[in-house]
């Protein structure tokens, strides 16, 4: 049996987690902003104007759609998928794959573009993932994905907007 790591993060509450920082499929992350990028500050009516109520709920409240309810984990064109709330680059069409579980997902992103904390509201910790400019949730990553990464940026397809390459 190998020897499980662990690093201790305080809950809510102040009650301490005991979240393993290898193993069991929890993948570490080291997200920073990219240079120069600016933060999108808007209240919470101005983000009901800019959205649907489907959009509001995933990108500002951390809701998650329903497998297979996105066109965008069928879309398959080139081009690029950016945030829904603010229009930043997420990922390019060259990312993604087809993980089967009915989410658009990617196994590497565009550097600097997303952040990522975690996420207790299942009881098990997972690693959640946001747009680094206006902090819209996007979904988890995994590191159940293929090569080269090993992740699985599991996204919701509300979150996004599908832009095609121009020729």
């Amino acid at each position: 049996m190998k020897r499980r790591h662990f690093l201790g993060v305080l809950g809510a509450g102040g009650a301490a987690w005991l979240v393993p920082s290898v193993g069991w499929g929890f993948p570490r992350l080291s997200l920073e902003p990219a240079p120069g990028l600016e933060r999108l500050e808007l209240s919470r009516d101005e983000w009901r104007e800019r959205l649907t109520p489907e959009q509001f709920w995933i990108l500002r409240e951390h809701g998650t759609e329903e497998p297979f309810s996105s066109p965008l984990d069928k879309e398959w064109g080139e081009g690029e998928y950016r945030c829904a709330g603010c229009d930043l680059p997420l990922f390019d069409s060259a990312m993604k794959y087809d993980s089967g579980t009915g989410w658009p997902s990617f196994f590497a992103h565009i550097e600097g573009h997303l952040l990522s904390q975690l996420d207790f509201s299942m009881i098990w910790p997972r690693r959640e993932y946001h747009c680094a400019r206006c902090g819209g949730h996007q979904g988890h990553v995994f590191s159940d994905g293929p090569e080269p990464t090993g992740l699985r940026w599991c996204n919701n397809g509300l979150a996004l907007s599908f832009v095609p390459a121009t020729t």
